[in-house]
């Protein structure tokens, strides 16, 4: 046999399966349909779908050499790491001590160039599965036949923006889009100090909302880091509603009231110099922060307070929304919170770039100065007909009511592991955290032990990643079609780590 020949035969057992799962689905469409064209018809699905973790590399390699041929080689990593140092700036950062090198994507699994397959903990841009074929043959056809700007009148956005305000409380009608997340943070910014005529701006501590200048200037989590700049005067920190570590903790008789009535106070204060804020930003749940849960009926008062006072209330949608909270489609909703703006990106295109705005008429119109709104790439039909496919698969596919399932799995299974640097399982769905810390009493936390675990678990093939203002949370939020069956390979990866150190 050929190189060639031999190389094809893993997708040509693939087409041979498919082949035969649409012959006997045909037959039942006519009804002519056996016990015989039946007998094969799980047993090809299921090979079919365990196919998608095996990487092709992995059998052509065993083919190559059962048949004596050369085995394809792996790219020089040093090299890659060298030219990256010589042409990318250098604060672009590599994830684990031993890279990887990723060269395709299959829904939860990511395949590197050695043959070796791994599951995708943590990439929650991919919302739906890498490279979903759904969305490659809706994008492909689209950009076959049409992408433009929002300057010439197509359809797509039009439905896409229907679609999305429909998924949110009826007084959200009103669509601005864009290409990332930090973009729509960026606009919802400009827009509420356009509206309130004010600068100041409220976040939460521990707070990320993107990496633009003026984005970066709302977001703790960058401004006191490493190379951060501090505080600027135009933001306001205000305390993260944290009852782990936090001011007001679960002990607390009401945590939710202690960080609202502090924030009263606040605007008490404030109101008597008239330097109230224009807008107050908040993830529905903090992701940077630590996979943290707002205490239960924070948000919907922080954000009616601040109402009361005249600021504007911005949802950060960018990391949790699309159903990945599984309770409710969005974050917000969990904490029947009424907001003014929400702001999108991440999953919302599924790795394809795009974000959007969703506002009140009231804003939009207030917005509508005389000065254009013009976005070059925001909105045009690929990114529209995308952003319709996502929604549609997240529908047909149940994946809202499977994130709820499989993430109260995990979180549950979660809990019952028993180790002394466990200080709490945070998040909800499958946006999930687990903090260490190496004493319960001072909360020290367990930065370096989290890291060696994010590490031993990339080299059994699990791919995790490391948050929180301390980087001592396992953060946990795969593709939302993460299965049963990928929660206990994690489960199990993770026991075997805990035992270890």
């Amino acid at each position: 046999m050929s190189v060639d020949e031999v190389d094809a035969v893993y997708y040509l057992i693939a087409a041979r399966l498919c082949v035969s799962l649409l012959m006997c689905m045909k037959r039942r469409a006519e009804g002519t349909s056996s016990d015989y064209v039946d007998v094969s018809f799980n047993d090809a699905a299921a090979l079919l779908r365990d196919m998608i973790e095996i990487n092709p590399l992995a059998m052509q390699n065993r083919l190559r050499a059962a048949c004596q041929l050369p085995e394809i080689s792996a790219d020089s990593q040093n090299q890659m790491i060298g030219k990256r140092a010589e042409i990318l700036g250098r604060n672009l950062s590599v994830s684990y001590k031993k890279p990887i090198t990723i060269v395709r994507g299959a829904m939860q699994y990511l395949l590197d160039d050695a043959g070796e397959t791994y599951l995708d903990c943590v990439n929650n841009v991919c919302h739906v599965g890498h490279a979903h074929p759904r969305i490659v043959r809706a994008m492909t056809r689209q950009m076959a036949t049409l992408n433009t700007n929002t300057r010439y009148l197509h359809n797509s956005i039009l439905q896409y923006a229907e679609r999305l305000s429909a998924t949110m409380p009826e007084s959200l009608s009103v669509c601005f889009f864009v290409n990332s997340g930090s973009e729509a943070n960026d606009l919802a910014l400009r827009m509420a100090r356009s509206f309130t005529d004010r600068r100041k701006i409220a976040v939460l501590d521990g707070a990320y909302h993107g990496h633009t200048h003026s984005i970066i200037e709302l977001s703790p989590y960058k401004y006191e880091g490493r190379g951060g700049a501090g505080q600027v005067e135009s933001t306001v920190k205000l305390d993260m509603p944290d009852t782990f570590r936090g001011r007001y903790r679960s002990a607390h008789q009401n945590p939710a009231a202690a960080y609202v009535a502090d924030i009263e106070r606040y605007l008490h204060r404030v109101a008597e110099t008239n330097e109230k804020p224009a807008a107050f930003f908040a993830e529905s749940l903090l992701g940077c922060g630590g996979q943290i849960i707002p205490p239960e009926g924070y948000l919907k008062e922080a954000f009616a307070l601040m109402r009361s006072h005249g600021v504007v209330s911005v949802a950060d949608e960018v990391q949790v929304g699309f159903g990945r909270v599984g309770s409710h489609f969005w974050g917000c909703d969990k904490h029947d919170a009424l907001r003014v703006f929400v702001t999108l990106g991440k999953p919302i295109g599924n790795v394809h770039p795009l974000a959007a705005v969703v506002t009140t008429p009231e804003i939009a119109d207030a917005f509508a100065n005389g000065m254009e709104y013009f976005n070059t790439f925001g909105g045009n039909p690929v990114s529209c007909t995308i952003g319709l496919t996502v929604l549609d698969i997240i529908e047909e596919e149940g994946l809202q009511e499977h994130a709820l399932e499989v993430g109260r799995y995990l979180k549950e299974q979660l809990s019952e592991i028993i180790h002394r640097l466990i200080g709490d399982i945070c998040g909800a769905g499958l946006f999930l955290g687990v903090e260490l810390v190496r004493d319960m009493e001072t909360l020290e936390p367990a930065t370096v032990e989290a890291a060696t675990i994010k590490n031993m678990l990339r080299n059994e093939r699990i791919l995790i990643s490391t948050d929180g203002p301390c980087e001592n949370v396992l953060k946990i939020k795969p593709p939302i079609v993460f299965s049963r069956k990928n929660a206990d390979q994690l489960l199990s990866a993770l026991n075997r780590a805990f035992q270890a150190l």
